[in-house]
């Protein structure tokens, strides 16, 4: 038994920290969990407007990792008319540690979930609310 829970307090160590915090975007609350540099922005309590697209509770926003103050990864775009998010690749900036700013350039689409073939810049800002909401 002891020799079980010197093992299971090893692991316990071996994992990297998981810190949880809140953040406000476009009047979203969302969750950022950090594993080690890896980072991951969900929803936590969607807007109305966010709701209406299909976005529930949990519903990964961006995940990528963070290396000093930059960020780099996959941010998605959720659309009533897109049966699946729209993917694309953003980078972005730690300003401060209580805010965060995300840019990647995607294509537009239209009603139907078609594309356009126009391309639009996003920009995804990120303010620090703090542990809880």
């Amino acid at each position: 038994m002891k020799k079980l829970l010197a093992c299971c307090a090893l692991m316990r160590l071996s994992l990297p920290a998981v810190a949880d915090t809140f953040w406000n975007h476009n009047g979203s609350i969302m969750r950022l969990q950090a594993y080690g540099n890896q980072r991951v922005f969900s929803y936590e309590v969607p807007t109305n407007r966010m709701a209406g697209a299909g976005v529930d509770s949990g519903t990964v926003l961006f995940d990528g990792v963070r290396q000093g103050n930059k960020y780099y990864g996959t941010a998605r775009v959720f659309s009533k008319y897109c049966a699946v998010p729209i993917e694309y690749r953003v980078t972005g900036t730690v300003v401060t540690e209580r805010k965060v700013v995300l840019r990647g350039t995607r294509e537009s689409y239209a009603a139907g979930c078609r594309p356009t073939g126009r391309y639009t810049t996003d920009v995804l800002e990120f303010t620090y609310i703090g542990n809880r909401y």
